[in-house]
């Protein structure tokens, strides 16, 4: 296992598998020696005329290099993102370097993101560029078309393959790309624009992604973009800020009309707020150790470069009055909601604001009072299912053009169905339905979630629980380790649907992290809604 990566939490992903290791190259020897190379062939390193010619093989996994010394190295094609071929006289600097001179020769170039361990804490990718001279005598467009074909056949092997899944359908971003990447400067720590022109511009220049930026000025400004957008000009859209910008970029684009092919344009999350829960989840399920800040910030970048995109299941949530949401993320009341929107006043701090915002929630701990009831899972998820439970729901809507129906859900104002759980107890210290791994950069709430499980993972935290108690349970929730505690206050169930009724008004609900006044609210899982830039 390559360092940075942990064994993925399902199979799938790139042909390379993990990545390379210290410097980003393996040994030669211990690298798919058996494997039949592609192409093979003798060039000189580096830019400059000169020196000795080194040995390439390209397989289907790696760029094996064997020096006249008879030292050898690997370059795992599951890290590079991109490769280009130029002539000696050309002056482009489209990857980064140029040969010099008027020599007939040519050059191609190799750009990879290996891990590479650090003095202190988890691996971080690293770029890694290595370019070869082509140079077999005086014809110049000889050399460049074998230029060529080696840059345009390490393109191709690079491309993650697609992973096989009933049911599942993946994809990947064309070469070029155009990406509408839509910023808030404000998000987070307010670093987002700066991030995205040192960490992220350079690695799409990488990959061939051609970034369009489009900076939000207002509370709603993408959701209003994403309702009137042409998307036939973009392969991507790209979301770099918080949860909250992205759960406006969903919701403008299921307000369209064409809403089905709308949600059809492949989503990318580049965390740029402070909670970052989606891009952490999206990191977790691409088999990565947890990281945070620019190390989750690459990591994501390098995922979106891969250009892998699978499907992503959303929740609707209606309301009593009568507001309706979609969400990818999770819906929030109780100790958590306050958490997330008490501590908006510390959004400086980054990812520490939810730090101090817990340990100030915890000394003012609060119950609240209401109704929560839900529909459990099936029996391909290990729950009973009541023959008279109703049809799963559509993946369209009732008419052309509507969003798809809630056939699960009956009125707010009626009881809810027979097969319907409800929790006995009624006073709570949190409830929270979270459909992604993560709950925040350092919060692993739900670890057997995927992006695509049918499944809402339905938290509550029944009164009763002391502040140390609660206190163990996200100490330990940072390991995903929470259900281990035995903590006979906290309670999980796998559900489809749910419904919760507060008395009265106070406190506050969350959904994706966005705040909601208090009332009466339901939902239910539609499988595979939309698509996801993801890593395996």
């Amino acid at each position: 296992m390559a360092a940075g990566r942990r064994p993925p939490p399902q199979p799938g992903g790139g042909r390379g598998g993990g990545g390379g290791g210290r410097g980003g190259c393996s040994s030669l020897g211990g690298s798919g020696g058996g494997e039949d190379a592609v192409l093979r062939g003798r060039f000189w390193p580096g830019l400059a005329p000169g020196g000795a010619a080194w040995a390439l093989a390209l397989t289907e996994r790696e760029l094996q290099v064997l020096r006249p010394d008879g030292t050898g190295a690997a370059l795992p094609l599951a890290d590079c993102v991109g490769s280009a071929a130029f002539p000696s006289s050309s002056s482009s600097s489209s990857s980064s370097s140029s040969c010099s001179g008027s020599s007939p020769s040519a050059c191609f170039s190799v750009v990879c993101y290996p891990f590479r361990k650090g003095r202190w804490g988890s691996p971080a990718r690293q770029r890694l560029q290595r370019t070869f001279r082509v140079a077999h005598g005086p014809d110049a467009e000889g050399n460049l078309r074998i230029a060529q074909a080696w840059s345009q056949r390490i393109r191709e092997l690079s491309v993650p393959a697609v992973p096989v899944r009933e049911g599942a359908s993946y994809g990947v971003l064309p070469r070029p790309c155009r990406a509408l990447v839509l910023l808030n400067p404000q998000s987070g720590a307010g670093r987002a624009l700066d991030d995205f022109h040192a960490v992220v511009q350079p690695m799409l220049a990488d990959a061939d992604i051609a970034p369009s930026i489009f900076i939000t000025e207002r509370p709603h400004h993408a959701q209003e973009k994403m309702r009137e957008e042409d998307l036939s000009q973009w392969d991507t859209l790209v979301v770099m800020s918080g949860d909250g910008l992205l759960h406006e970029v969903v919701n403008g684009l299921m307000e369209r009309p064409d809403w089905e092919e709308a949600m059809k344009t492949p989503l990318c999350i580049l965390p740029g707020g402070s909670g970052n829960a989606l891009a952490a989840s999206i990191n977790y399920y691409a088999g990565n150790d947890h990281v945070a800040k620019k190390k989750l910030l690459t990591n994501c970048t390098f995922i979106l470069c891969k250009g892998l995109h699978a499907q992503m299941d959303l929740v609707s949530l209606s309301t009593a009055s009568g507001k309706r949401f979609f969400s990818f993320l999770g819906f929030g009341w109780g100790f958590i909601a306050d958490v997330d929107i008490d501590s908006e006043k510390y959004r400086r701090l980054g990812n520490a604001r939810f730090t101090l915002g817990t340990l100030q929630c915890l000394a003012r701990l609060r119950v609240y009072q209401g109704r929560l009831s839900y529909l459990p899972l099936g029996p391909e998820h290990g729950a009973p299912q009541d023959p008279r439970d109703p049809p799963a729901p559509p993946e369209g809507g009732t008419e052309e053009g509507a969003p798809p129906s809630d056939s699960l859900l009956v009125p707010l104002g009626q009881p809810v169905p027979a097969t319907w759980a409800v929790v006995p107890e009624e006073e709570f210290v949190c409830v929270y339905a979270i459909y992604q791994s993560h709950l925040g950069t350092n919060l692993l709430m739900a670890p057997a979630a995927r992006l695509d499980d049918g499944c809402i993972h339905l938290f509550y935290v029944r009164a009763g629980i002391s502040r140390v108690a609660l206190l163990k349970v996200f100490l330990a929730m940072g390991r995903g380790t929470h259900l281990d505690l035995g903590c006979p206050h906290l309670h999980h169930v796998p559900v489809r649907a749910f419904r919760l009724e507060p008395r009265g008004s106070a406190g506050v609900m969350t959904v994706d992290g966005e705040a909601l006044a208090c009332e009466p609210v339901q939902g239910q899982l539609h499988g595979r809604l939309c698509r996801v830039v993801c890593g395996s």
